[in-house]
């Protein structure tokens, strides 16, 4: 003996459910693991110099922000922003400094991170 509901199947509505969810825009923007492991590299090295020695990352509905402290109770020293919807203008990468002045910007997050990433030069 079945009973039957004059409702839609479940799964029909499971799939009507997934079909919507799939339209939507995502919630927040985030690093991707790429983005971060390079980051957070930069990061561990910074400290080991004792340059840096804390951070936080922010995932904002209209972009990421991975900030770096010199201490924990100060502004930020430096923001590391990604937001896409640059990413067909000047590039969605950027590094800003304390004072808000953009340091640089571009479209690959290498090369943004090349103004605060000093490397070994040889004399």
């Amino acid at each position: 003996m079945s009973l039957m509901s004059e409702e839609a199947d479940p799964s029909e509505q499971r799939a009507v459910a997934r079909s919507a969810a799939a339209s939507s825009p995502p919630i927040r923007v985030t690093f991707n693991r790429l983005e971060l492991n390079r980051i957070l590299n930069l990061y561990g090295r910074m400290v080991a110099d004792g340059e840096w020695r804390d951070y936080a990352i922010d995932f904002l509905k209209d972009r990421a922000v991975f900030s770096v402290f010199r201490r924990a109770s100060e502004v930020p020293i430096y923001r590391i922003e990604k937001d896409p919807r640059l990413a067909r203008k000047q590039g969605m990468y950027s590094v800003i400094s304390a004072t808000g002045l953009i340091l640089r910007r571009g479209h690959e997050l290498e090369r943004v991170l090349l103004v605060i990433d000093r490397k070994l030069a040889v004399v």
